[in-house]
């Protein structure tokens, strides 16, 4: 495999450039002092922050877009052989990286390189971590999967010898990782367009732990189910965290304020040494909270500025985000696509003022649609009323004979006031229709429902 020489800056070339992900990536390159191109299908907010910071972005693929000067050429999963900048560069002999490619390369640069990994939570936590490493003045290079406020993007470029970044088990990319430290928030079914089943997901985690030497460190959930499959025969050494008696972590006494938000007592070996406030609602929060504070303990940060921190952070865009108000109902987005993500969304809405609770939701992908048709009806329920959007079909073409009128035909039969429109204008239109002040709408999901919240409010 190509390896990079961060010591000798080359020109380095991103086929989709405007991901989350890739666009992170790219500006930490042109930091190190790497010329930066690259392409995407359309400009957005994170092209445009790239080409002010001095990459060269084009927008449409082709094979023109590999000029004269590229060493590298580094791609997504989403990124397939017929691509024409992926077969020029083929043609050409460039030498070419997967996105997790690169970022594990990146990894071997420092001294504390940190994977936060997951089913669910890894950009809260990662967010969470970001704000505790802030207050306590480490200075981390960060990539986090969301946009995070404090940093005025997705991406921290600091000067000290600690990386923290999220590490998606999707197609095995956090195997092509070099981590020294860990943390597993959760192991459930999910990408099952990749995966088998389960136990093929839980086998891809092991070897995600088992990725860590000797000397490092292993955060993980000990409510994780058999949890001890994954730390069995680990060298380095395993913190645990969770509600299971026997955790080094937990959490007791659990209340909220009038915005959900939760006050716990933070436990390490059944003591407690602290009391902890969150800034941001829901109990799947504290089990964050948890992980964030027992890897930041192990990074040497202090108590104090690990409570302050939590306390700061309140949120990243598009989970549990407060849009706005239009005729008194609250707007709230979420980026909730997996059953138990909208169970723990909905779970914390409860706890949230409101008169009637309403989702909006839209599903990602047909093979998720199809796996969890069941799970996703019963997670829905718990709110007093749904109105499902057509499924976003992300890298998707075949429908696999599923739609969102099959998620509806079950709530019906679960008693739950159900409506399914095939255009956001009709949503809009519904919504404006039955919504009445003291309600709290929720838009949900992994595609674009964030525009019928942002269109009411008339962003």
């Amino acid at each position: 495999m190509y390896q990079i020489d961060f010591s000798r800056p080359k020109q380095v070339h991103f086929i989709g450039i405007g991901g989350i992900s890739m666009s992170g990536l790219a500006e930490i390159l042109m930091e190190e002092g790497f010329e930066v191109s690259g392409s995407d299908s359309q400009r957005s907010e994170l092209t445009r922050h790239l080409e002010e910071k001095g990459a060269r972005v084009f927008y449409g693929q082709q094979a023109s877009n590999i000029q004269d000067g590229v060493h590298v050429v580094v791609y997504t999963a989403a990124v397939h052989p017929d691509n024409p900048e992926y077969q020029r560069a083929q043609d050409l002999g460039i030498p070419m990286l997967s996105r997790a490619e690169l970022l594990g390369q990146m990894m071997k640069n420092y001294k504390y390189a940190v994977g936060i990994a997951g089913t669910h939570g890894k950009t809260t936590t990662t967010s969470m971590v970001t704000e505790i490493l802030l207050e306590a003045g480490k200075d981390p290079t960060i990539s986090v999967g969301g946009i995070l406020h404090s940093i005025g993007g997705n991406i921290r470029v600091g000067k000290s010898d600690l990386f923290v970044t999220e590490a998606c088990e999707y197609t095995n990319s956090f195997l092509s990782f070099f981590p020294n430290m860990e943390v597993i928030l959760n192991i459930e079914e999910d990408h099952l367009d990749f995966f088998k089943d389960l136990e093929d997901i839980r086998n891809s985690f092991r070897l995600f732990a088992a990725r860590l030497p000797e000397d490092g460190v292993l955060v993980i959930n000990s409510d994780i189910n058999g949890y001890e499959e994954i730390t069995q025969g680990l060298s380095c050494r395993v913190v645990t965290v969770g509600m299971r008696e026997g955790s080094d972590y937990s959490a007791g006494h659990i209340t909220y304020d009038t915005f959900a938000r939760d006050t716990f007592d933070l436990l390490v070996h059944g003591e407690k040494v602290e009391t902890i406030t969150l800034g941001v609602p829901g109990d799947h929060n504290v089990y964050n909270a948890l992980a964030a504070i027992a890897l930041c303990r192990e990074l040497g940060v202090d108590m104090e500025d690990i409570r302050r921190g939590l306390s700061q952070f309140t949120g990243t865009e598009r989970r549990f985000e407060k849009k706005g108000e239009v005729c008194g109902v609250t707007i709230i987005d979420d980026y909730a696509h997996h059953p138990r993500e909208i169970a723990a969304t909905l779970a914390a809405a409860k706890n949230y003022p409101h008169r009637k609770l309403w989702c909006v939701f839209q599903p990602h992908t047909y093979s998720r649609t199809k796996a969890f048709l069941d799970a996703f009806a019963e997670s829905l329920a718990a709110a007093d009323g749904v109105i499902l959007a057509d499924i976003y079909a992300a890298r998707e073409t075949d429908t696999l004979g599923v739609s969102s009128a099959d998620i509806a035909v079950r709530l019906e039969a679960l008693g739950t006031e159900v409506r399914h429109f095939s255009t956001f204008d009709e949503i809009e239109t519904f919504i404006l229709e039955n919504c009445i002040n003291g309600d709290l709408l929720i838009t949900m999901g992994a595609g674009d429902i964030v525009k019928v919240g942002e269109r009411l409010l008339g962003e």
